[in-house]
Formats: structure tokens, C-alpha cells, sequence
């Protein structure tokens, strides 16, 4: 935001005289003495006696007296000389909030950087470095890990320009991903994800999938696993068919959120993960919610980072949340993610969701939303649009969801879950009356923990949307929230980390 800086207050202790800054003419010494001639030689000592008792570096390396400021404000008094104060004023307003307009998420300046000046950089880097143009052959397949809707799911491996295997790839079999644990060949690990053939929407959703690890790979890096890239395959055996599409991932972990949820053991199995040893000193009641909150916290983290790009995921649930060696969870499958700064994957009479996670106005914008113009214009509209309709809280719903999971232990089930929905439905997404009178044997002791902040925040993020689409926290309201603010899960992982240094 443009703003405009006036000198710091000066007193003067003999015969003081005002003196008067125009904000739009830079200051300098000759101008801050009065000049004219009848006062010149009286106050001339004065004048010099007044400035010699001010450091050189408060006027010459202030903001009015850089090189930058001076260029740029000659500039503006050339174009604007024939313009009275009041229009300069006015244009220098104008210009302000301008940029406020343009900066304000989803971010249509970053985002016009991004598209014309890192999305073609990147293109280029990766052309140089090869990852614009890897093979089948250039990996190992392993076990497969998961399958969803339109893609199968692989571990797999990078084969070594010096190895030799046979067609570059390792026979179908059982036992194949412990063949390649045990082969000292294969060290750098991958995920590889097979994007289904003759499944509608399954190529195009692949394709979108493909692009937004791209985005995110620039905008936010952290939010998701490395992405490598991907390729079609050259020709059709047991595992690969010719003209398929496949995802690469660098491996960060195979182990989803929802593969730890239903170990008994949860949350004690991550643990360590979380803040690198067991806690000591806290009874399991405590340790349990320290680890649920430490999940929470990045998970909320992420959403924030990928809406305030404009990317709304769209299907947030366990499943897609892993977990890294470090500790870190990230998101995966953009396969139904929608860029709503340009309209990417958006269309408004379609919605892509998992019944169990999704919130009841179901559609991440309103149903009459009208198609996405072309994409100049509708990134110059989404802050508008983003104002008006605040889609990023669709995610928030779903996140809510895994807080319920991760608290009580009777959520995690898939037919814990589908009763949960019916019963909170009809308790039209008040989750406060759903306690009143749910047949669920909830325990809600995590929840009510430090004054039952963890049950408010729930309740603040499980609800319908009320006027403008307002009455949910967005990701960035939800990290104020007392649940975190007042947490000591921070505290816990900056201690364990002391502690691992010693």
C-alpha cells in the first residue's frame, strides 16, 4: 500500500518557525532554511548551527533523499506537472488502492508473475535438467499402494544411468517392493502414480493434477510432496499401457494420515514424528491432544499457504494427508483441486467431493455462479469473487472433519463416520445440539481440554454457511483461535528439539 511519510516532528528551541513539507516535493537542506533576503544572515547561523546538530545519515540516507525515491519521484512531478495538488493526491490514492486491490488474495499480481515469468522459467530449468523428459524406462515399478477413482498408486525407484536391468524394470510378482528395498541399486526412491485409461474424466483429471504440482511446487513447496514430473508410456506390457500418463513424486512417505488413524496405537504412533521424542512429564489424556493439536496446526498451515494462492483442494480428508520421515504432513491428490483465480477445474454446475468430508453447500461456489471467463479476466475478478463467496472455507469444513476423527475414537470407522453424517444433518450442522443427542459413544475429553477450546474451534469450522457465505473460520482465523494461541504443542517441539541437540 502506498503511504506517505512525513519528517518526524523537529522543535526548535530559539525563535521557532514552522516550516512546511509538501508531500509531493522531496525535501532537501537548502529547502528546510528560510531564504529570503531579509532574514537570510540573521538566521543563516541558525539555520546551519540547527542542521550541523543533525547526523548527516538521519537526512541523506532518509527515504526522501535515496537515489530510488528521488528518480521516482522526479518522474512522477514530470508526468503529473500539469495537474493541480488535489489530482496528484487523487491519483496517488488511486494508485494505492490499486495495489491493495491487486495484492489482496487470491493474489492476482503474484499470480500474473507466476504465469508469465516463473511458470516459463521453470519450464526451461526443467527442459535443461531432464525432468521434462523422463521415461518409462527411467524407473522401477514396486508394490502398489493405493487406488482411487481415476489413478493407481506405486511405490517405485529411479534406475541408476549405470545399472542394467532388464527392459529397466523389475517383473510383477510378489515380493517385488521388498526386492527393491534390498537392492542397493535403487536409492532414490519414488511414487508413481498410473492415471487410469478408459475411465471418463480420469485423463483430464490427471492432467489437472499434473498442473497444480507444478503451481504449488512454485507457490508453496511445502504444502505438497516434491513433484518430479511425469510420462507416457512407450509401450504396453503386464503393468504399462502405450499412451498412458504417469505422475511422479519424490518419495516423502508412503503412510497416510488415515493408515496411522487406524492403528489402536493413535496418536501415540506419530508421536515421535510430531516432536521427535515420547513426551515426558504428561499423563496420556494430554500427550494425546498435544499430538492431535501439533497434526491440526499443519494441516491448517498448509490450507492457508494453497488459499492464499487460490487453490481450494476440495478434497481434504486422511487419506490425502501424508506423513513424511521429518514429521511433516503434506497434501496430496489434486486430481479434483480447483484454481479459482483463473478458474482452473472449475465448472459450476459439477462438483467433485467425498460424501464423508464434504460440507452441506456441497458446491465450492454457489450453483449460479456463472462459468469462468477467459483467464486474464478472471484472475482481474477473483478478489471479488473470493470477497463475495470466501470458497477457501469449503476446505475448512473437511478439516474440521479430521479433528472430529483424530479426537474421538469412534469417528474413525467408516460406519462411525456415515452415522455421524446422518446425525449432524439432521441436527442441521449444529455441532452442539448433535452432542445433545447423538447414539454415538463419543468421547469428547480431548475436546474439552483446556476449557473445552478444541470442542469450540470444531464447532466453529463444522457448520452451515450463513450471510455472504460467512460463518466458518478460515484457515488463517482458525490458526488465532485460542486452541492454537493458547496451546503448548509449539513449546513441546521447540523443547524436543533442544533436547535432540544436546
Amino acid at each position: 500500500m502506498a503511504s506517505l511519510l512525513s519528517p518526524n516532528t523537529i522543535t526548535l528551541h530559539q525563535k521557532p518557525k514552522i516550516i512546511c513539507f509538501s508531500p509531493l516535493k522531496p525535501t532537501s537542506r537548502s529547502s528546510i532554511c528560510p531564504s529570503s533576503k531579509s532574514n537570510r544572515s540573521s538566521n543563516s547561523g541558525r539555520c546551519n548551527a540547527f542542521l550541523d546538530n543533525i547526523p548527516d545519515d538521519l537526512l541523506d540516507q532518509s527515504l526522501f533523499q535515496s537515489p530510488i525515491f528521488q528518480s521516482t519521484f522526479g518522474q512522477f512531478q514530470r508526468a503529473t506537472e500539469d495537474l493541480s495538488d488535489m489530482q496528484r493526491w487523487g491519483l496517488l490514492v488511486f494508485g494505492g488502492l490499486t495495489w491493495i486491490y491487486l495484492t489482496a488474495r487470491p493474489g492476482v499480481l503474484i499470480g500474473a508473475i507466476d504465469a508469465y515469468l516463473f511458470a516459463p522459467l521453470q519450464l526451461v530449468f526443467d527442459s535443461l535438467i531432464g525432468r521434462r523428459n523422463l521415461k518409462r524406462t527411467d524407473f522401477v515399478i514396486g508394490d502398489k499402494l493405493g487406488e482411487g477413482s481415476f489413478g493407481v498408486v506405486y511405490s517405485g525407484a529411479i534406475v541408476p544411468k549405470n545399472a542394467v536391468v532388464e527392459d529397466r524394470g523389475l517383473k510383477r510378482g510378489r515380493g517385488n517392493g521388498k526386492s527393491l528395498e534390498l537392492d542397493g541399486r535403487f536409492k532414490e526412491k519414488v511414487i508413481l502414480k498410473k492415471v487410469k485409461i478408459g475411465v471418463q474424466g480420469a485423463e483430464e483429471f490427471g492432467d489437472y493434477e499434473e498442473w497444480f504440482n507444478y503451481r504449488l511446487s512454485r507457490a508453496a513447496p511445502e504444502t505438497c510432496a516434491e513433484f518430479l514430473g511425469s510420462f507416457v508410456a512407450d509401450k504396453t506390457n503386464s503393468l504399462f499401457t502405450k499412451g498412458g500418463k504417469w505422475l511422479v513424486w519424490k518419495f516423502e512417505g508412503n503412510q497416510t494420515l488415515a493408515d496411522y488413524m487406524k492403528d489402536r496405537t493413535f496418536p501415540f504412533n506419530l508421536e515421535t514424528y510430531m516432536f521427535g521424542r515420547v513426551l515426558e512429564g504428561e499423563d496420556s489424556t494430554k500427550r494425546s491432544a498435544l499430538i492431535i493439536k501439533q497434526i491440526l496446526r499443519q494441516i491448517i498451515t498448509s490450507l492457508k499457504k494453497i488459499h492464499d494462492t487460490g487453490i481450494v483442494h476440495r478434497d481434504v480428508k486422511p487419506a490425502n494427508l501424508v506423513l513424511t520421515k521429518r514429521g511433516q504432513i503434506k497434501l496430496i491428490d489434486f486430481g479434483a483441486a480447483t484454481d479459482l483465480r483463473i478458474g482452473k477445474n472449475y465448472v459450476p454446475n459439477r462438483t467433485l467431493l467425498d460424501p464423508d468430508y464434504c460440507p452441506p453447500e456441497l458446491y465450492v461456489l454457489p450453483e449460479e455462479t456463472p462459468s469462468p471467463p477467459p483467464e486474464p479476466i478472471a484472475a482481474l475478478l477473483s478478489p471479488i469473487l473470493w470477497q463475495l463467496n470466501s470458497p477457501d472455507l469449503f476446505d475448512m469444513y473437511s478439516a474440521g472433519i479430521v479433528l472430529l476423527q483424530m479426537a474421538i475414537p469412534t469417528l474413525r470407522s467408516i460406519s462411525g463416520l456415515k452415522n455421524f453424517n446422518m446425525e449432524i444433518k439432521t441436527a442441521q450442522y449444529d455441532l452442539n445440539k448433535w452432542r445433545e443427542y447423538t447414539r454415538l459413544r463419543s468421547d469428547f475429553t480431548i475436546l474439552d481440554l483446556d476449557s473445552g477450546r478444541g470442542w469450540d474451534l470444531a464447532t466453529k469450522l463444522i457448520s452451515e454457511r450463513g450471510f455472504l457465505r460467512r460463518g466458518r473460520l478460515s484457515a488463517a482465523a482458525a490458526l488465532r483461535h485460542p486452541y492454537f494461541l493458547l496451546g503448548g504443542d509449539q513449546a513441546a517441539a521447540v523443547l524436543s528439539r533442544l533436547s535432540l541437540t544436546k
